[in-house]
């Protein structure tokens, strides 16, 4: 029995496992009821008195060898599972996509770093307005084109805070903001208004019926209309490009008297392009002298101060600057179309 013991311990001390389940068999072979080690202490019975002693201590020898073997295998191949999963840090690292700015959200930035740099101010407003703030205080008559159903997203109709029927809407354009800063805060004013409007157009390739502004407001002492082009010229040449020129043509805008169109010189130079529809000259934004009763509906004294407003449409400077032909490409989320800026930041 002796003998026998002596092989089955330096069969033990030769067991080596690849897996749990060799490890599992290894332990039913010695250690089940019906094991090796079972069987020894069964026969043990059978030993003379003499040799017990001895044998007793070889056959607990040989259980305990076991036990430590099996520590000893399933630590080795724990450990060897570890190693094995663990990165392999020799490998090229996962390309990380570098991302971007949105071209809305870029041409926004630059159009309030440029104003901020001549002192106005930013102000944000509600976009769900009411008439009042939208067309009435911005001397829009009753009977205005601009308040039909076909140019306006009208909600609700709802009371103010004297009882009074407005009508509820999105906000055509950002002038409303300008109307509260008018109502909360006399003169000098000079701030701007970026934001999201909403217009009842159809969609097209030129226009959307969501879109995003930015209306700049001056109101002081003896403001003039050669501060006006000054100001817009200043942006026209930080945003386009030194060599950039400026026309302004007369137009009409019930806000503003008088009131004018911008046109900014095309990187053509003037030779003709499809950009410019051969003209030399790409309309940005509208213009002119903030009207007297404008101010007298804000509470502002309009034989003391004058002033004058912008307003211009991010998307068209994206459109001009990046020369973007559909404005959709703009709402689309396409990432083939927005890795394009993933410079700019």
């Amino acid at each position: 029995m002796e003998e026998r013991i002596a092989e089955l311990l330096n069969e033990v001390n030769a067991f080596s496992a690849k897996s749990r389940e060799e490890i599992e068999f290894f332990r039913i072979k010695f250690l089940s009821k019906k094991g090796i080690v079972p069987a020894l202490f069964s026969e043990f019975k059978s030993i003379p008195s003499e040799k017990k002693k001895l044998v007793g201590q070889q056959v607990n020898r040989l259980k305990n060898r076991i036990h430590e073997k099996i520590e000893e295998s399933l630590a080795a191949l724990k450990e060897h599972t570890e190693e094995t999963s663990l990165t392999d840090f020799s490998l090229p690292a996962d390309p990380v996509g570098l991302g971007a700015r949105h071209p809305v959200s870029i041409i926004r930035n630059e159009i309030i770093e440029i104003f901020t740099r001549l002192g106005f101010t930013v102000s944000e407003g509600p976009e769900i307005e009411d008439d009042d703030h939208v067309f009435s205080k911005l001397n829009f008559p009753p009977n205005h084109p601009a308040r039909d159903m076909q140019d306006t997203f009208f909600i609700e109709k709802g009371e103010d805070e004297t009882g009074k029927i407005r009508d509820v809407l999105l906000r055509t354009h950002t002038s409303p903001v300008q109307v509260r800063v008018m109502e909360n805060q006399q003169p000098p004013i000079r701030t701007i208004s970026p934001g999201r409007v909403f217009r009842n157009e159809a969609i097209s390739a030129r226009s959307h019926c969501i879109f995003h502004q930015v209306e700049g407001l001056y109101i002081d002492e003896n403001v003039s209309f050669a501060d006006l082009k000054q100001t817009l010229l200043y942006f026209a040449k930080e945003m386009f490009g030194k060599k950039t020129s400026i026309r302004l043509r007369p137009s009409f805008f019930p806000f503003t008297e008088p009131s004018a169109e911008m046109d900014i010189s095309c990187s053509c130079d003037g030779k003709g392009c499809n950009l410019c529809k051969y003209s030399g000259w790409l309309e940005i934004l509208g213009c002119g002298m903030v009207d007297p009763n404008v101010l007298d509906f804000t509470g502002i004294d309009s034989h003391l101060y004058t002033g004058f407003a912008f307003g211009m449409g991010i998307e068209r400077i994206a459109l001009l600057k990046y020369q973007i032909k559909d404005i959709r490409l703009l709402f689309e989320n396409d990432i083939r179309f927005l890795r394009q800026f993933k410079s700019a930041f």
